[in-house]
C-alpha cells in the first residue's frame, strides 16, 4: 500500500505543525485509511492492534472537528485503563499543541472525583476517560452531552474483556442520537458486532492487514526451556544481551509476583506490574521504569495495555501469551521510533505448536536460539569493556595516563600487556576469591545515600524475623544495632540496609553466622 504524507491530508496547519514537533511525516497504514474516513463524518470500525498508530487515527479527525470557541465537551473518548486513558490525552495534547483554546481532560477512577469536578467546571471539549468514571460523571451531570457529536470507543475489546459493556451501553444512551461513532478494536468478537449494529449506522470497516501489524525491525528468538530452569535462563540472558530496558510478561498476576521477588534477589532492579496493584503502586513502577531507575518491567497483559516507552530494548515471554494477538501486542512495545529490539519467547515441550500458530498468523519467523553459556556471558562482558576502552582511546587526551603506565613499568617488573590484562580483569569484576575476600563491590546495591544494600539467603519461609537478622548483624559484627536501615523480608531472602563503612566489617563478620540455627549466606545486592 502506497504511504501518505500527513500534508496530503488537508489538515489545519496548526494540527501539521504540531504533527511535524512529534516527528511524524509519513502516516500509519491505519492512520492513512482512517483520517480521511472519520474526517468525513460518517461512523467508523476500525480493527487495528496497539503500536499501529491508532491513537493519532482518530485523534487527528477529532482536532479537526472540534471548536475551540465553545468550551462545552464536544467529543468522549473512552478507554479500557487509566494508562491508556492518560496515554491518548497526553498524545491529543501533543497534536493540539499549536490549536489554541482547546483543553483535553483525563478522567478515571482511583483520582479524587471532586478535583475532577473542578476541572470540568473549567470546561473541556475533549474528554478521555474509563467507563465507570465517566458514567458517574454523567449520573452526576458533572458531564453534559449536550453538544456531544463524537463518541470514540478505544480497544473496545478490552473494554468488554474487563465487563465494561452495561456502562459502554449506558453512556452511548447519553449521547445525543445525531453523533459520529468510532470504535476501535484489536478483534471483532461477537458482543462488539452487537454494539456496532445497534448503535452504529452504515459504519465503514477500516482493517490493517495482519502482515503489517508485526514490527520488521525486532528479531525474535525461543528458547526450549524447563519450567524450573526459566528463571535462570532470563538472567543469563538479561547478562549476555545487557538490554537498556526489558518488559517480560507473564500469564498470571501471581506469576508477575514470584520472578518480580526472584529477579529481586537476585540484585536485578526489576518490579511488577498488574491489575490487582493499587493504582498509586502502578504509578510508582510506571514512574520509576520510565526514568530507567527499575529496567526490568514484568507485567500481565492487561496491565500493560498503555506501557509506551521508547527506549525498551528486550521483551521477554516467560509465559507464551494465550492469544495468538497478544504475541504482537507484546512485541510492539520494543523497536520503537526506528530503534532495532528483540523479542525472546521460553517454550516447553508441545507449546512449541502453538509457537508455529503465532509464526503463522504474525507471518514471521521466531529462531530458536542456543542458551549462552556462562563462557558467552563472560566473553560478551569482555567484548563490550574492549568497545567502550576502544572509544576513549579514539576521543581522549591520555597522555598524562601513558605517563604514569610508563612510570609503572620502568619501576616495577611488570609488562604493558600485564597492566592492561589487570584493569580489564577489575572492569569485569572478575578478580577472583582472594579479591573478592578483601573488598565487596557496594556500588548499585540500591541502598539509600551512604549506605549499602545486602543479601541475605533466609526469609519468611524460615520463621525468620526482622528482629532476628538484625540481631545476628548487630551481634556479629559488633556494629550499634540502632545504625541498620531498612529490613526488607521476602519468603526465601532479606534485603537489609547497613551504612557503607560498616559494610565489609559486616560481611566478614557474617561469613560463618547463623541465624535461628541456620547457616546463612550474605552478600552485596548488586545489581547484576
Amino acid at each position: 500500500m502506497e504511504t501518505i504524507r500527513f500534508d496530503e491530508l488537508e489538515l489545519y496547519p496548526q494540527i501539521l505543525r504540531g504533527i511535524q514537533e512529534m516527528g511524524f511525516e509519513e502516516a500509519t497504514p491505519i492512520q492513512s485509511q482512517a483520517i480521511p474516513v472519520v474526517m468525513s463524518g460518517v461512523d467508523v470500525i476500525g480493527q487495528a492492534q496497539t503500536g499501529t498508530g491508532k491513537t493519532a487515527a482518530f485523534g487527528i479527525p477529532v482536532l479537526q472537528k472540534v471548536d475551540p470557541s465553545n468550551k462545552k465537551t464536544q467529543t468522549l473518548i473512552l478507554s479500557p485503563t487509566r494508562e491508556l486513558a492518560i496515554q491518548v490525552a497526553d498524545e491529543l495534547r501533543k497534536l493540539s499543541k499549536y490549536m489554541h483554546g482547546i483543553k483535553v481532560l483525563p478522567v478515571y477512577g482511583g483520582q479524587d472525583i471532586t478535583k475532577q469536578i473542578r476541572s470540568l467546571k473549567g470546561g473541556a471539549q475533549i474528554i478521555i476517560g474509563t467507563p465507570g468514571r465517566i458514567m458517574d460523571h454523567l449520573r452526576r451531570r458533572t458531564i453534559r452531552c449536550d453538544y456531544v457529536n463524537m463518541i470514540v470507543l478505544d480497544e473496545a475489546d478490552e473494554m468488554l474483556n474487563m465487563g465494561f459493556r452495561e456502562d459502554i451501553e449506558t453512556i452511548l444512551e447519553y449521547i445525543p442520537t445525531e453523533r459520529q461513532t468510532v470504535l476501535f478494536s484489536a478483534t471483532m468478537p461477537k458482543p462488539i458486532l452487537e454494539i456496532t449494529r445497534k448503535y452504529q449506522h452504515d459504519a465503514v470497516t477500516i482493517k490493517v492487514v495482519k502482515k503489517e501489524l508485526t514490527v520488521p525491525s525486532i528479531d525474535q528468538y525461543y528458547y526450549d526451556v524447563k519450567r524450573r530452569d526459566k528463571v535462570d535462563v532470563l538472567t543469563r540472558l538479561l547478562d549476555y544481551y545487557d538490554p537498556k530496558l526489558s518488559l517480560v510478561f507473564c500469564n498470571t498476576k501471581r506469576m508477575v509476583d514470584e520472578l518480580a521477588q526472584e529477579l529481586k534477589g537476585r540484585g536485578y532492579f526489576a518490579e511488577g506490574l498488574h491489575g490487582d496493584m493499587k493504582q498509586s503502586q502502578r504509578d510508582r513502577v510506571m514512574k520509576s521504569f520510565r526514568s530507567g531507575k527499575t529496567d526490568i518491567l514484568i507485567a500481565t497483559d492487561v496491565a500493560a495495555r498503555g506501557i509506551d516507552v521508547d527506549d525498551v530494548e528486550a521483551v521477554f515471554n516467560y509465559d507464551i501469551p494465550q492469544d495468538d494477538e497478544y504475541y504482537v501486542h507484546r512485541i510492539g512495545r520494543t523497536g520503537r521510533a526506528g530503534r532495532t529490539g528483540r523479542a525472546f519467547t521460553f517454550v516447553k515441550g508441545k507449546e512449541v505448536y502453538k509457537l508455529k500458530d503465532i509464526q503463522r498468523y504474525c507471518k514471521t519467523k521466531i529462531l530458536a536460539q542456543p542458551i549462552p553459556s556462562s563462557d558467552d556471558v563472560a566473553q560478551i562482558k569482555a567484548e563490550k569493556v574492549m568497545e567502550r576502552i576502544s572509544a576513549i582511546i579514539e576521543e581522549e587526551d591520555l597522555r598524562e595516563m601513558v605517563d604514569l603506565i610508563e612510570k609503572q613499568i620502568n619501576e616495577s617488573d611488570y609488562t604493558a600487556m600485564d597492566i592492561a590484562a589487570a584493569f580489564l580483569m577489575q572492569a569485569l569484576g572478575a578478580d577472583g576469591e582472594a579479591e573478592e575476600k578483601s573488598s565487596y563491590d557496594f556500588d548499585n546495591t540500591g541502598a539509600e545515600e551512604g549506605m549499602v544494600r545486602l543479601f541475605v539467603n533466609i526469609g519468611k519461609k524460615q520463621n525468620v524475623k526482622p528482629g532476628d537478622v538484625l540481631g545476628a548483624i548487630a551481634g556479629e559484627s559488633g556494629m550499634p544495632g540502632r545504625l541498620v536501615g531498612a529490613i526488607d523480608m521476602f519468603d526465601k531472602y532479606t534485603f537489609v540496609e547497613v551504612p557503607r563503612e560498616y559494610g565489609k566489617e559486616v560481611l566478614d563478620a557474617m561469613k560463618n553466622a547463623k541465624i535461628k540455627g541456620k547457616s546463612v549466606n550474605v552478600e552485596p545486592a548488586n545489581q547484576k
